[in-house]
């Protein structure tokens, strides 16, 4: 088992990343249903969140079929960070994270994100303030420093553990590396294996397949790892690295039944959360991912993100099981070519 402060999760959770413009609480809600054990919001300005953003104060809205769940906020304020910390709690989070790892241009010169990384006092300062404002506990999303020549998380996970942290989620790149190159997980393992070190470290960066999972808990002892990009269009990524951790071989892919049904899913709870015409807007950018493999694909998101009400779009997925549902999808070479390079069995 794995805590993070009161928190209980098991052996080797599977994490999902916080993306903008992604992990609303549709998204999240399908991860948690196909196996992901701990899942976050977008990142939120703690100014948006103090100014009243419409767009921020949307981010806090919470499912109860998601939680476990954290808010993750961004800031370079210690007072308005932990402000928005004491806002974010009135919404019933399971956590608090900070968010020192996006390197976007635009939060970086705010002196936020990855920004902090050049300050690794502001950083401490801004941990504390915010442990110190909430009763949830704090985590931190991070990476290894702003450039090849100040890699500090070593200094970094100490300094924030000893402010009071319950858990440290480590991005194996640089800021300036973006997400450029390969992640580098070997500095993810000194901090895990550092004898000071007592709360959970997770590692973030590359997986996008079961047997990469497995093979990088093995070699680099994290205590979990989060996945981001590998999980938008595949939330079945996190059964299948269970499903191989526990079985040694890899599970049937997803059925055109099992798409569908995600796909049903995301849209219902897009409706819900958005109405019926912003909902149905925004599920266009889904079809093509959760569909992939299937026959004719553009021809169908071509009809697809044509419809504007519910009923036509469920329609046409229904049409879809019923022409297709004994249509086995296949792994693509590259999946495969992924898994046998990656088998740590």
């Amino acid at each position: 088992m794995v805590k993070i402060g009161n928190i209980e999760l098991p052996d080797f959770p599977l994490l999902v990343a916080p993306m903008e413009d992604v992990s609303g609480p549709p998204f999240r809600a399908v991860c948690r249903a196909n196996g992901a054990d701990l899942v976050y919001t977008e990142f939120i300005s703690s100014e948006g969140l103090i100014n009243k953003a419409i767009s921020s104060r949307r981010k806090l809205h919470l499912l109860e079929e998601e939680r476990p769940v954290g808010i993750q906020l961004f800031g370079g304020d210690e007072g308005r960070l932990a402000l928005a910390a004491q806002i974010a709690d009135v919404t019933q989070p399971d956590l608090i994270d900070i968010n020192f790892g996006c390197p976007v241009k635009g939060i970086v010169t705010k002196g936020a994100g990855a920004g902090v990384l050049k300050d690794v006092a502001l950083m401490v300062r801004l941990t504390k303030a915010c442990v110190n404002a909430t009763r949830l506990p704090v985590t931190v999303k991070t990476r290894l420093g702003w450039d090849e020549q100040n890699k500090n998380i070593e200094e970094v996970a100490e300094r924030l553990q000893d402010v009071g942290i319950k858990a440290l989620c480590i991005h194996g790149r640089t800021r300036m590396q973006m997400y450029k190159g390969e992640a580098d997980w070997s500095l993810i393992a000194r901090v895990k294996n550092n004898p000071r070190i007592h709360i959970p470290i997770f590692g973030n960066g590359d997986i996008d397949s079961a047997a990469k999972a497995l093979t990088y808990k093995n070699r680099y002892g994290v205590d979990g790892i989060m996945i981001g990009r590998a999980a938008i269009g595949y939330p079945w990524l996190f059964r299948e690295i269970k499903h191989y951790a526990a079985m040694g071989e890899l599970p049937p892919p997803p059925s055109v039944q099992d798409r569908v049904a995600v796909c049903k899913m995301h849209l219902e709870k897009l409706l819900d959360w958005k109405g019926p015409v912003a909902g149905i807007y925004e599920m266009r950018q889904h079809y093509t991912k959760y569909l992939k493999g299937l026959p004719e694909l553009k021809e169908w998101r071509s009809r697809l993100v044509t419809l504007k009400t519910q009923e036509e779009i469920l329609s046409v997925l229904d049409t879809i099981v019923t022409q297709y549902g004994d249509f086995e999808i296949q792994r693509t070479a590259i999946e495969l070519i992924n898994y046998h390079e990656n088998c740590p069995l």
